[in-house]
C-alpha cells in the first residue's frame, strides 16, 4: 500500500490542481458551454478520486500495479486484500455499488456523517465540500456497471483468508 502524509498530499494538490483545471478548460473549450458544466463535474470527481487516494484501497490491485489499472475497473472494491486489527477485518467497499443505492443528496449526507472502521479515513471524507462530494458522486456513477459486493466485515476473533494487512502492525 502507498500512504501519503498530509504535507505530501498538500504538495501534490498544489502541483496537480493547475493541470486538472487546464484539462477541464481544454475539454470545455472543445465541447462548448452547455456540455462543460457536466464535464467539469466529472473532471472534478475524477480529480477527487485521485487526490483522495480512493483507488489505493477501493480498486483491486491498484497500488500493486503502480496505478496502471484501466478506469473501467476503478472503485469496484477489493476482495483480494483485508485489513485486520482490533476491530476485526475490513475490506474496501465497492463504491460503485454503494453509490448506486443512493441519490446524490443521500450520498452527500452519508459522506458528511460517515464513521467507519479502519483504515478508511472517514474523518477526511467528512470534510469534503458539498460540491466536491456531488462531483465525486457523478463521476463514480459515470463509470459504468457496478460489479459485485466486496466481502463483508469479519468481527474480531475471526480468521480472515489471506492476504491480510495487520493494521496496526504487530509489535516486533
Amino acid at each position: 500500500m502507498h500512504w501519503i502524509c498530509p504535507g505530501a498530499l498538500a504538495a501534490v494538490i498544489g502541483l496537480t490542481a493547475p493541470t486538472e483545471v487546464a484539462a477541464a478548460e481544454a475539454t470545455a473549450a472543445k465541447t462548448g458551454p452547455r456540455a462543460s458544466a457536466s464535464l467539469n463535474a466529472l473532471d472534478r470527481g475524477r480529480y477527487m478520486v485521485a487526490v483522495g487516494n480512493c483507488n489505493d484501497c477501493h480498486t483491486a490491485n491498484f497500488a500493486a500495479r503502480d496505478g496502471n489499472v484501466p478506469e473501467k475497473e476503478w472503485l469496484k472494491g477489493s476482495a483480494s486484500l483485508g485489513f485486520s486489527g482490533p476491530w476485526g477485518t475490513t475490506y474496501a467497499s465497492n463504491l460503485r455499488l454503494v453509490l448506486s443505492t443512493m441519490s446524490e443528496a443521500e450520498w452527500v449526507k452519508y459522506a458528511k456523517q460517515l464513521k467507519a472502521r479502519p483504515p478508511m479515513p472517514w474523518f477526511n471524507l467528512n470534510q469534503w465540500t458539498d460540491p466536491d462530494l456531488r462531483a465525486f458522486y457523478r463521476y463514480v456513477k459515470s463509470l459504468g456497471p457496478v460489479g459485485e459486493a466486496a466481502p463483508s466485515f469479519l468481527p474480531p476473533g475471526s480468521v480472515p483468508p489471506p492476504p491480510v494487512i495487520q493494521w496496526p502492525a504487530p509489535p516486533k
